[in-house]
């Protein structure tokens, strides 16, 4: 028999480690997300790790500013930023407070809230993809700026928990570079996903924007 998965709560010290810990650990927990047209749970398949200010691929690389200054505060938030102009994306603060952290989540499976997740994600062609990248998830679960600061470890106020679900053994773990991601950031190997999971998203190496003539 398959053990349920646990509907535990994750503390505060959870995220209170170093990110590149933190990253691989969220693996096959449950994100909640409530709101007024219902909950919506997600089994985290795929993330990204970004260690602040020693790491190239990080929003927190130059300091801290109004856009990122959540990446430097408690552990155990979420970070939420909009990017090209149109999509949102979704990380975990993590690490001691003053020192930014934060993973972002990149990819889920819906096991709670199909119906809603497919109403706003229209374009899906299949329930795998209704969560599949940073963008679809954030869209899927309704999540913009407003949201960025939200406490996911306890605050009954907020619209975000995650559960300790069923944790990824770390032989079914894999890792790999960064996905889009120029530069001296682009090589790091800290994205991690459920090995051959169907919900993780494919690999696309950084491709410069042209600008428009």
């Amino acid at each position: 028999m398959i053990a349920s998965p646990d509907r535990t709560p994750l503390t505060r010290d959870f995220f209170d480690r170093p990110v590149l810990e933190v990253a691989p650990d969220l693996l096959g927990r449950i994100l909640v997300r409530d709101s007024a047209d219902g909950p919506i749970e997600v089994r985290l398949t795929e993330v990204e790790a970004y260690a602040g200010e020693v790491d190239p691929g990080s929003h927190a690389y130059r300091g801290r500013t109004a856009r990122n200054s959540v990446m430097f505060g408690q552990g155990g938030h979420m970070y939420v930023y909009f990017t090209y102009g149109m999509w949102h994306c979704m990380n975990l603060v993590c690490g001691p407070e003053g020192k930014a952290g934060a993973v972002l989540l990149r990819a889920g499976e819906i096991t709670e809230g199909m119906e809603l997740a497919r109403k706003r994600r229209l374009s899906a062609r299949n329930d795998k993809e209704l969560a599949k990248g940073p963008a679809r998830l954030a869209t899927a679960l309704d999540v913009d700026r407003r949201l960025d600061g939200a406490d996911v470890c306890g605050d009954p106020s907020s619209p975000f928990s995650v559960l300790t679900g069923t944790p990824t053994p770390s032989d079914q773990v894999s890792s790999g570079p960064r996905t889009g991601v120029a530069g001296e950031g682009g090589v790091h190997p800290w994205r991690f996903w459920m090995t051959n999971d169907p919900t993780v998203s494919p690999y696309r190496a950084h491709v410069p924007r042209r600008r428009r003539t």
